[in-house]
């Protein structure tokens, strides 16, 4: 990511290499946000291994209070992270390039040529390679695509208007689930992918929705609307970021510690040990996600980038290898994940047929007895970060040395 400089120059050759610690244009890069962008990318690589490889995926609720299995819980819950952070720094990336100088109409055409294709991604190489067959998946990039479409309109108006509406969204969109979905008729998908989760089908095969677009939008605009006080000068960006955070946090807490439904809509609950209790507290609604949601996870997400702005060295230049190629990284992790699943139960006698239709239909999976305890993912997760690294940093090596109008496309 980048903030505005002095020294921005905007005339530079097409060719000509980015000097360290500066973008294409000139313009000096904020490594914390990079880093933070690159930390919830393993985080996400983690739960979408856990996906493809923990053997009981398919058949129960890794957040479920009553497993008796804490580790399995927080493998699941700290990629909770992963989702409204990425979406939340897309948004903070438009502010960013509006910042740094791009021109209006540059800026829209860009938001609404890449929104529209994140969504083609998304709906033909990202479901496919999820499922290794033909699908309609609406998610996360589905929604930072279409949240695109919308910046390139409203990035003309006024920043603090953005980021009310970003704010009204998050509050109210639960009023959105009170309508039916069906009472929309022919239009019911279009709905769906808007704004009620799940599968239905379709002429064009099953469409599952798991990432509304109007609520994760509004995600989106919150993160536009609040970027300016990552262009600051790093002392006076480090205090503001740690009043958000603190702000965010207490709000959660509050509004979560007297269960206030407007909140979160299912409200915590006293279990058997004091453990447990505190995953009932944190346990807040993603699909869709609630205010509580929100909260907790941008304000957790701002704290770790408070932590990242110090951090330094291998950890560092590992982190932006993937916080900087964050798409590139994306496309390849869904497939080398699910590629790596059919290669190990290969190996283990599992028909490679068997991973075809994985999340459509996973049924010969569970017949075969598939999957591993959760060192075995732990293991898988490491393996495809292993594979990931040096693709994704020689990705970032070669967007630092050309400028090529379809570098800015993944």
């Amino acid at each position: 990511m980048t903030a505005q400089t002095a020294e921005t120059v905007h005339d530079a050759p097409l060719a000509s290499p980015a000097p360290s610690g500066r973008t294409r244009s000139g313009a000096v890069r904020i490594d914390g946000i990079d880093a933070l962008r690159g930390l919830v990318i393993v985080l996400m690589v983690l739960d979408h291994v856990r996906d493809f490889f923990h053997a009981t995926a398919f058949t129960a609720d890794p957040m479920a209070l009553d497993s008796g299995d804490p580790a399995l819980f927080m493998t699941r819950w700290v990629t909770h992270l992963c989702a409204p952070t990425f979406v939340f720094l897309a948004g903070v990336s438009v502010w960013l390039q509006k910042a740094n100088g791009k021109t209006p109409g540059d800026l829209s055409r860009f938001l609404l040529t890449r929104g529209l294709w994140l969504i083609v991604l998304e709906f033909t190489l990202i479901g496919i390679g999820f499922n290794f067959g033909w699908w309609l998946f609406a998610q996360v990039i589905w929604a930072i695509g279409f949240g695109m479409v919308v910046l390139a309109a409203l990035h003309r108006t006024p920043r603090w208007l953005v980021l009310a509406l970003g704010v009204a969204i998050i509050v109210a969109h639960p009023v959105l689930n009170l309508i039916s979905p069906s009472t929309f008729g022919p239009l019911e998908p279009v709905w769906r992918m808007l704004a009620a989760r799940g599968p239905m089908p379709t002429e064009a095969g099953l469409l599952l929705v798991a990432y509304p677009a109007i609520q994760w939008t509004g995600i989106l605009l919150l993160g536009y609307g609040l970027g300016g006080f990552l262009t600051d000068a790093v002392g006076l960006r480090r205090r503001r970021v740690m009043l958000v955070a603190a702000g965010f946090l207490a709000l959660f807490a509050i509004g979560r510690g007297f269960n206030l439904a407007i909140f979160d809509p299912v409200p915590w609950t006293t279990q058997e040990s004091p453990l447990w209790s505190a995953f009932s507290f944190i346990s807040v609604n993603k699909y869709p996600p609630s205010p509580a949601y929100v909260l907790l996870m941008l304000g957790l997400a701002f704290v770790l980038l408070l932590l990242l702005d110090r951090v330094r060295g291998a950890a560092l230049r590992s982190l932006l290898a993937f916080g900087r190629t964050p798409l590139f990284t994306y496309l390849l992790h869904v497939w080398l994940a699910h590629g790596l699943a059919v290669l190990v139960g290969v190996a283990v006698g599992v028909p490679p047929s068997a991973f075809l239709q994985t999340i459509t239909d996973p049924s010969r999976l569970i017949e075969a007895g598939w999957g591993f305890g959760l060192g075995g993912v732990y293991v898988a997760w490491a393996v495809v970060l292993l594979v990931l690294y040096p693709l994704s940093r020689w990705f970032e090596a070669l967007k630092s040395r050309r400028r090529d109008w379809w570098l800015g496309y993944l």
